[in-house]
């Protein structure tokens, strides 16, 4: 019998060749890479910050004492610790003043730089005019004005220290403005990094078959009609109840930004990045379960009656979005 001898050259290829990504894989990629991004590594607008205003920033994001009675930060509504996904959970957040409570439910501050506009209804430009608001807002910190922000902040000498690392040539370096964009600064630091962006790269692996099933669902439904780019979602403004009507009519959403009776009921598409961390769900916070939330976004989007196996499909892709550090 005569003895076969396979060359090392051989063999390497035709494990290359067996361990790539088979036909079904690759089509797969490729459409989704018509339609999604990896995230950028920086935030627009942020590319030459420095580490001590991030340092600044982060400090103020869990300061209490940005509030009226040292009970709140922002991290109490959109909380980055402990692994969690940017926000309370709740539906609506309760506000630093006993008693007062929010009207929308808190988004997520992850990734949030990015986004095309701040808040549901779009009514900050970008962090850190964002930033601003939730201070003074008497639902919420309830500051009475910068102007009692910057006094209360000024007062203490490690802010003190702080501020003038942080804008070294600044002639006042503690202002409202500058508290502001520190906590914008610390913010743009919150870049996830999920599965779904190494299968864009090109890792077909990253994803599993039950997650790759549900990615292709996610796009057979229509789903990235709305929620596509880098965020699955977060670029554009959009009818909640475009096809069928939504319960809530109460929240005009948009429309108190722009008074256009156009944009009633519109509002900002929420980015799908870490969306398994991030419930209840909607603007109204009335969707308790991401699966409740995906069943009633094809019937008021899209006309549609999903299977329960092409919501739990969907679903299951939905989870490949969650942070690496966050996935639990």
């Amino acid at each position: 019998m005569k003895r076969i001898l396979i060359s090392p050259l051989f063999l390497t290829v035709g494990l290359l060749i067996s361990c790539g990504p088979d036909a079904e894989t690759k089509e797969l990629m490729t459409r989704a890479g018509t339609l999604f991004k990896p995230l950028p590594a920086v935030m627009p607008g942020f590319e030459k910050v420095t580490p001590q205003q991030i340092e600044l920033g982060k400090k103020l994001y869990f300061d209490v004492r940005l509030s009226v009675n040292d009970t709140q930060s922002c991290n109490t509504c959109h909380r980055v610790d402990e692994k969690l996904g940017g926000v309370d959970n709740n539906q609506f957040s309760n506000g630093a003043p006993a008693g007062t409570i929010g009207g929308r439910n808190s988004p997520t501050v992850l990734n949030a730089g990015f986004h095309l506009a701040q808040f549901w209804d779009g009514r900050a430009a970008d962090l850190t005019e964002q930033a601003k608001g939730p201070i003074l807002n008497p639902v919420e910190m309830a500051m009475p004005s910068e102007e009692a922000v910057v006094k209360k902040i000024g007062a203490i000498e490690e802010y003190q220290t702080l501020f003038k690392g942080a804008f070294p040539d600044a002639k006042e370096a503690i202002t409202y403005d500058n508290l502001a964009f520190a906590i914008a600064a610390f913010e743009s630091t919150l870049i996830t990094k999920d599965r779904f962006d190494d299968f864009l790269g090109g890792d077909a692996k990253a994803l599993s078959a039950e997650e790759k099933k549900g990615l292709k669902s996610f796009m057979d439904a229509g789903c990235m009609s709305c929620h596509n780019g880098p965020l699955l979602g977060g670029n554009s403004y959009q009818k909640m109840g475009l096809l069928n009507p939504y319960a809530n009519t109460k929240d005009l959403g948009r429309y108190d930004v722009t008074k256009k009776d156009a944009d009633k009921y519109f509002f900002k598409v929420p980015s799908l990045r870490n969306v398994a961390l991030t419930a209840p769900y909607f603007h109204d916070g009335a969707s308790a379960t991401l699966e409740d939330a995906v069943q009633q976004m094809a019937h008021l989007q899209l006309n549609k009656k999903l299977s329960d196996e092409e919501v739990k499909s969907i679903v299951t892709f939905l989870g490949a979005l969650t942070d690496k550090e966050r996935d639990r």
